[in-house]
């Protein structure tokens, strides 16, 4: 009988894990693949192990800075590439990047996959700490695999690790658009026709992800059009997380009406489609999923020109753009689509478009098995 194929993928926790490479897991299995998750369990490695996935609790923090620890976990890594033995293993997020990938090195896995979506202010020009220093020089290590490719979802994610000196040139680059959307799940729908139109904010409330310069500019609309609009914030308070903002912070902001958050939501579609306009003002991305389903449900955008955000809105077509950390530009470009419903309608099938065109589920999925496939037969 011939021995099936076997990836690993190691993320930092299971819903994450869920919403990005599932449908691709899934694909493996249809496709004879054995496959093995590892990641922190937060309750919900059930539904990985449902579609017939190996799932190993595998928990590490995601900013540790303590040497003996991270040491500790660079060992673990390396037992688990030991005692999995897979011919693949698909890093997902930024330490599993690393850390994974000295240990395949070291453990001579024969081929390797790094999902990167940016590594942040930190690791460059005059940012960089001396912890960012340590991570380089293990990056420049352990990039050093004879079979290594590396995904990104776009080129500005490319340019800086180049810049930074720990790609070589045996290193496979590739490049897709995130993680994709289901098509058929995030079905186009029309704008809600209520009194209120509703703004949505969904994401895992973290600082740079915009919340403050959202917060201000929640403010300023609030005279104008306080009867008129509603703002939903969709998404978890990461207490766990040094750049999470608190519960205390969010419900001090919202009062229930004018802006109301309603948390983490399972049921997504539900909450975009009952939403006119969907806002991002992040700092960076590496490809946002929320605004790649926005733009399946066919909601206009508000977003920054930060790397990643920029990708998902062509200006003045499915939405606007404005600068980083502006507060009254992201206000104005809100006020723009709440006075011209004809617009919002137009930017709407706008964005649908652009899914259909570039962020396709399927071909996301297609794409993850050209590689896996090229790297396997290495």
């Amino acid at each position: 009988m011939t021995r099936k194929p076997k990836i690993l993928y190691v993320v930092n926790v299971d819903w994450f894990f869920i919403s990005h490479r599932l449908c691709i897991a899934e694909q493996a299995i249809e496709n004879g693949w054995e496959v093995i998750v590892a990641a922190e369990d937060s309750g919900r490695s059930k539904e990985i192990t449902a579609s017939g996935i190996n799932f190993i609790s595998f928990p590490f923090s995601r900013s540790g800075t303590n040497p003996f620890i991270e040491l500790q976990l660079l060992i673990k890594f390396r037992q688990l590439y030991k005692d999995s033995a897979p011919d693949i293993v698909h890093h997902i997020t930024l330490k599993p990047v690393i850390y994974g990938s000295l240990a395949a090195k070291f453990t001579k896995i024969p081929s390797v996959v790094n999902a990167v979506s940016g590594l942040g202010y930190n690791f460059t020009g005059d940012n960089q700490g001396r912890v960012a220093k340590i991570m380089i020089k293990l990056m420049k290590v352990g990039f050093k695999h004879k079979n290594i490719g590396f995904i990104f979802q776009n080129k500005d994610d490319y340019s800086e690790l180049r810049d930074l000196g720990v790609l070589n040139e045996k290193n496979k680059i590739f490049y897709i658009k995130g993680s994709g959307v289901d098509l058929k799940k995030f079905n186009q729908t029309p704008l809600p026709n209520e009194d209120r139109l509703v703004i949505l904010f969904p994401v895992r409330m973290l600082w740079d992800k915009g919340v403050a310069e959202l917060r201000e500019a929640t403010r300023l609309l609030k005279d104008k059009y306080s009867n008129r609009i509603q703002f939903i914030l969709s998404g978890l308070a990461d207490n766990d997380n040094k750049a999470g903002v608190s519960s205390n912070y969010l419900k001090d902001w919202e009062d229930g009406e004018y802006v109301k958050w309603i948390g983490y939501q399972k049921d997504m579609v539900a909450v975009y489609n009952s939403s006119n306009i969907v806002v991002l003002p992040s700092y960076r991305e590496g490809m946002p999923r929320t605004l790649i389903e926005a733009c399946a449900i066919g909601r206009p955008i508000v977003t920054t020109n930060a790397i990643g955000c920029r990708e998902c809105v062509d200006e003045g077509v499915n939405g606007f753009k404005v600068p980083v950390k502006s507060t009254i530009e992201l206000a104005n470009a809100i006020e723009k689509l709440i006075v011209n419903p004809e617009l919002m309608l137009k930017m709407g099938l706008a964005s649908r478009v652009k899914a259909e065109k570039e962020f396709d589920q399927l071909n996301v999925v297609r794409k993850h098995f050209e590689i896996y496939q090229e790297l396997y037969e290495q």
